[in-house]
């Protein structure tokens, strides 16, 4: 079975099967449904009759609720602008009896975004096609290479330089573009103006949905690696296909006739002059301006100027750092985002690379490589452990909003005070700038080795590769969640009885919460089970459980001394995030907690 995932950003996802030969329409929970289904009453009634002469209807799949849609209305232009070409829709007449279906054996196979690399090969491999396919790699996508041209470098710079003919970069590109059909293509060092004439005639022959320029002339170092004849034939023939050019300053300055670029409003000008040239989207890299205190880009659509800032890295491995932005941009963009979004996205990479790295040692020279696949590595990574639902911080946007802090400055000072695993609760927050933020505490997460769930929301664990979800008993089956997320996501389901905790098991879920223990302002209507209910439950789950509702840092003895084997810990809202500092609530709690427990 194909399931598609569609979200706002056009993102799109391909998953495994559930268990069913139909083609099924999976979608992000969505923020005006009623907006897609404009339909006047007279087709209304119509596509009621035709439903039930034949039973035939595509399903809006959200969290709390299965929604038929006719699939007359997914010609609604809000809808169709979103769907990538070729988009298939299925049609099911019973779900419930759909998902109880077995998957045919003759399955249809998925496509993968491809982003083919057009660029120089790098011995030292820090930058040009080796950086591009690890940073593919790091961002999920297939990527293919063409090689223009082999360099001998390394961290102390480079050696030399041996260029391929251009007709055996034209062989290659012919090889990948007529065969593999790749989404976007990324060009990188271009030696010279006749492979420049060659790709631009490819590009021509062998349409693909976005070309993403780098114009390597001047390395982050200082290198130059490519000569002045080839500004020409860049500015003339290159520039006016791509679909977003990526200049450094160095490189924004050589386009433009050694214009200096010295401040933000000088890039803000030069990406505008850039983009008089013909490109649709320029973004000035500022990495090297002096007088930014922050890493500031520049983006400009032909409309407006957009910045991305980040906190600037003190390290010496930089090397790679331009290729390795431009290869994240094409791999998001190959994933369906935005030029926007993937530049955000694309920046937010590096800079958790950087960070990352940022002490490592390779080589003696001035300018080292950084770790493009810091993930695999990354501790967060790490299979669930009971033990990490010791202090369990569940996050809250009317909180976090009443002290004025992010969601993902409270995730960080809750991290930094001492607690085990965080999940992400908002329910106030629009879909879009919930999943940005929890891609932002992800990264937060990952690099202190935290376990970060969200609550409820599959669709944006799904989007942002969080390690799980925390689901309550009217939302999605746990079993339906575990084949959409995969066997190694974390999967908690709430529970208030034994047979639940059963069934969670049955279902199977990693662990239970289980509450309210105490009154709690923080879930309207929420029924209590005491300490009492909380120990039988404790009793009967072969899970492991933690206790939650009302527990702070006056109570929190009284829980941790039930002496029930199978309670790990507390989840916490009120008493670490409705506080002023979160850091020091975390801090003393924990203290109390590991003090019950000696």
């Amino acid at each position: 079975m194909d399931i598609f995932m569609y979200n706002p950003f056009s993102v799109r996802y391909d998953f495994g099967n559930l268990g069913t030969p139909c083609t099924l329409l999976l979608l992000l929970q969505l923020d005006n449904v009623s907006d897609m289904n404009t339909i006047s009453t007279t087709q209304q009634q119509q596509q009621q009759q035709q439903q039930q002469q034949h039973s035939s209807v595509c399903f809006l799949m959200g969290l709390d609720s299965y929604q038929p849609l006719h699939s007359s209305a997914l010609s609604h232009p809000q809808f169709r602008q979103y769907l990538s070409p070729g988009f298939r829709i299925g049609r099911v007449s019973n779900l419930r009896v759909m998902l109880q279906e077995e998957v045919p054996k003759h399955s249809a196979k998925l496509r993968i975004p491809h982003v083919l690399t057009v660029a120089g090969s790098d011995s030292g491999a820090g930058a040009g096609i080796q950086a591009d396919l690890k940073a593919c790699s790091a961002r999920g996508v297939y990527c293919s290479t063409v090689i223009t041209a082999v360099t001998a470098q390394n961290t102390v710079g480079v050696q030399g330089v041996n260029v391929v003919a251009e007709d055996f970069v034209r062989e290659q590109l012919k090889s990948v573009l007529s065969d593999m059909q790749p989404d976007v293509v990324k060009t990188g060092m271009l030696p010279t103006p006749g492979i420049v004439k060659v790709l631009c005639q490819s590009l021509k022959q062998f349409q693909v949905r976005a070309l993403v320029v780098d114009p390597v002339m001047v390395s982050t170092s200082g290198d130059v690696l490519a000569p002045p004849l080839i500004l020409a034939s860049l500015r003339d023939e290159l520039l006016p296909l791509a679909d977003v050019v990526t200049p450094n300053l160095r490189e924004a300055s050589a386009l433009l006739g050694r214009v200096p670029l010295e401040t933000v409003a000088d890039m803000r000008s030069a990406a505008k002059l850039i983009h008089d040239i013909g490109p649709r989207n320029v973004l000035v890299k500022g990495g090297d301006l002096p007088a930014s205190s922050d890493a500031v880009d520049v983006l400009f659509d032909g409309k407006e100027f957009y910045e991305f800032r980040s906190t600037r890295i003190k390290t010496s491995n930089t090397h790679g750092t331009g290729c390795t932005l431009a290869s994240s941009i094409a791999a998001e963009l190959a994933k369906g985002s935005s030029v926007y979004s993937a530049i955000k996205i694309a920046k937010r990479y590096v800079e958790s690379a950087l960070d990352y790295s940022k002490d490592i040692l390779i080589g003696g020279g001035h300018q080292g490589p950084f770790d493009h696949l810091m993930k695999l590595k990354n501790v967060a990574v790490k299979p669930f452990d009971p033990k990490n639902l010791l202090l369990y911080a569940v996050t809250d946007s009317r909180m976090n909003k009443r002290w004025g802090r992010s969601m993902s400055d409270a995730v960080k000072a809750a991290i930094e005070g001492g607690a085990t695993i965080i999940q992400l609760r908002e329910k106030d927050t629009d879909t879009g700038d919930f999943l940005e933020a929890a891609k932002t505490c992800l990264d937060i997460c990952r690099r202190h080795g935290v376990h970060l769930l969200i609550n409820d929301r599959i669709d944006v664990a799904i989007a942002c590769d969080a390690d799980g979800v925390h689901i309550g008993q009217s939302d999605m089956p746990a079993h339906i969640a575990r084949d959409l997320l995969g066997p190694d996501k974390i999967i908690g389901v709430s529970c208030k009885t034994p047979e639940h905790a059963e069934k969670a098991w049955m279902d199977g879920a990693d662990y239970i919460g289980c509450g309210g223990v105490y009154p709690t302002n923080t879930k309207e209507n929420n029924v209590r089970v005491g300490l009492e209910g909380l120990r039988s439950v404790c009793e009967a789950s072969k899970l492991p459980v933690v206790g939650i509702g009302g527990i702070g840092i006056s109570n929190v003895n009284s829980v941790m001394e039930l002496g029930v084997p199978s309670l790990k810990g507390v989840a916490v809202v009120s008493a670490l995030f409705d506080r002023e500092c979160v850091f020091t609530e975390t801090q003393n709690l924990l203290r109390v907690i590991m003090d019950s427990i000696k």
